[in-house]
């Protein structure tokens, strides 16, 4: 997996030349206060130290890398010279971070061990500065490498949740589309009746008419061949809309569209289903609506008692169908524990809703969906009542 690159890490070739001068004068210093039998190793170890800490970021580009090599030098220094410097535990902690941002932390962690039981086996020979600074390296290095650690793993859950995010969006996308194919299918079997019904009838009214003039046997011919053109292409339209989920679709049988009139086997099958009451209630005067509109309350009933059955197993439901003057409003409710008033549905049920919310717009009407204020989960859909045209 590969990482953002840091914040600010034009700064890091300024950083290291100001750390790299900060060790060169403390070197200096420390060169001038120790003895003279010791000045010559302690200065050829500090100068190893700044060549190292310039030169191992430029020549070896991993982390893990340098944090091992700068550590290493400290603890040798500790060991041969009973002396650590300020410039090294900055030095140490900035590869620490590194190390735990973009490598492995164990490494770190290992190194940094030494440093502790040196800290804690007591006092060396000479000043209680190294002490102070061995117990420092041992705790503040291994901090740096958890913070880099910390900081990794909240840009890899940042990372994950976009792509979650992403992946569902293009999940939904591809149902709304596919139940938008599902919908055009549909809808293509009820209009491809009537058109086919007026076809025959245009046929039939040219050749069983009588008396009837030249010039409205053509135009009943010139309707017939029209709708039959019409049929054929909505046809081909349904064919550019198939996909996988049909492979199988010229060959199904025709069966009738399911309408209002089948909604009591709806009820019917969600009682044997869930093993709970569920209702139907009508109001106002029922009347025979335009089958694309049947359809679409048909599957907004059967979706949603599906729903209530996967997100509220046990609960009651009630169906009800009210005919207004120009509207049938569909509402389905479930006394289930439900989600907070106003509160959208559950992500997993976001397709189903998605879909149905298509299929109420696809035919002029409107869906809504959430919490209700008594509790339980609700569906409301209001869809246009004009009455069926009789051919």
């Amino acid at each position: 997996m590969t990482t953002d690159a840091e914040p600010r890490e034009h700064l890091l070739p300024v950083a290291t030349a100001l750390l790299v001068l900060g060790a060169f004068a403390e070197s200096l210093m420390r060169l001038r206060m120790a003895p003279v039998t010791t000045r010559s190793a302690s200065g050829a170890l500090g100068l190893c130290a700044v060549a190292t800490l310039t030169a191992v970021p430029l020549a070896l580009p991993g982390p893990a890398t340098v944090a091992a090599l700068i550590l290493v030098m400290s603890l040798l220094s500790l060991v041969a010279f009973h002396s650590l410097t300020i410039s090294g535990l900055i030095a140490g902690m900035a590869a620490g971070y590194r190390a735990g941002r973009h490598g492995p932390p164990l490494l770190v962690l290992a190194l940094a061990l030494p440093f502790l039981i040196a800290a804690l086996a007591g006092p060396r020979p000479g000043s209680s500065e190294s002490s102070v600074l061995t117990l420092l390296t041992a705790v503040l290095v291994p901090a740096a490498a958890q913070v880099g650690v910390s900081r990794r793993l909240r840009a890899q859950v940042e990372e994950g949740s976009a792509r979650r995010a992403d992946f569902e969006e293009r999940l939904l996308e591809h149902t709304k589309r596919g139940e938008r194919a599902r919908i055009a299918r549909e809808l293509h079997d009820i209009v491809a009746h009537h058109i086919s019904m007026v076809s025959v009838q245009a046929e039939t009214a040219r050749l069983t008419t009588p008396g009837l003039p030249e010039a409205g046997a053509k135009r009943f011919q010139a309707i017939g061949e029209t709708a039959r053109a019409a049929l054929t292409e909505m046809r081909r339209l349904l064919g550019v809309l198939k996909d996988d989920q049909w492979p199988d679709a010229e060959t199904a049988p025709l069966r009738p569209q399911p309408g209002l009139g089948h909604v009591t086997e709806l009820i019917d099958e969600a009682r044997e289903a869930s093993g709970s009451a569920t209702r139907l209630l009508l109001s106002g005067r029922p009347v025979p609506l335009d089958p694309g509109v049947e359809l679409a309350a048909y599957r907004i009933i059967q979706e949603a008692l599906t729903n209530a059955r996967r997100h509220a197993p046990g609960a009651a439901v009630d169906v009800e169908l009210c005919y207004d003057d120009g509207e049938l409003r569909v509402r389905i409710r479930d006394n289930g524990p439900g989600l907070p008033y106003g509160a959208e549905g559950p992500s997993s049920a976001g397709h189903g809703l998605a879909g149905m919310r298509e299929r109420a717009a696809a035919v002029g009407g409107v869906l809504a969906a959430g919490g209700t204020s008594g509790g339980g989960f609700s569906v409301e859909a209001a869809l246009p009542a004009k009455p069926r045209e009789t051919v």
